[in-house]
């Protein structure tokens, strides 16, 4: 049995807007770091729209998004999967985060952006009474992970910036 265990939430003072993955991949799970593997898309995307250095240590690039008010984790608290890719992680396995209680706390946080398809119908599956809140916004984007191909990175970029936008432009 392959079980694995996400992060613990990265959220600086009050948040408005969440990122959540669907699990941590192994090179992530091996470095401790949200989007470790060197191929995700995630940290150039964030880079490139915050205006920070993607090459930066882990600690600097993750103090730069916190401060930004973007918070990371994911919608799976443990899970049994053999590998990184999210079409191996066993259903009967899946232990959610307590997202819904943490954003009860959290009145600045206003969007939720959902990184690829298994994170949203994770995401759907567990936190329905979030998805009806006029209050918060929630968006699936695609995949950064270099397993989803599909879709160039510019198009990645594109859309992740789009929506980074509409969540951070002011009240």
């Amino acid at each position: 049995m392959n079980r694995v265990e996400s992060f613990a939430l990265a959220a600086g003072e009050a948040p408005r807007v969440l990122v959540l993955g669907s699990m941590p991949g192994v090179a992530s799970l091996t470095a401790v770091q949200y989007y470790a593997h060197p191929r995700n898309a995630f940290w150039p995307i964030m880079a490139d729209f915050f205006g920070f250095d993607r090459d930066a240590p882990y600690d600097d690039r993750l103090a730069a998004l916190l401060a930004k008010r973007v918070a990371l984790w994911d919608v799976l608290q443990s899970c049994v999967r053999p590998g990184s890719l999210d079409s191996a992680i066993e259903r009967d396995s899946m232990v959610p985060n307590p997202i819904d209680s943490w954003m009860a706390t959290q009145p600045s946080l206003q969007t939720v952006l959902l990184n690829g398809g298994r994170a949203a119908t994770e995401f759907r599956r567990y936190f329905k009474a979030i998805l009806s809140n006029p209050n918060i916004e929630v968006v699936t984007l695609p995949s950064t992970s270099p397993a989803y191909a599909a879709m160039r990175f510019e198009e990645k970029r594109d859309r992740w910036h789009h929506a980074l936008h509409r969540a951070l432009q002011p009240s």
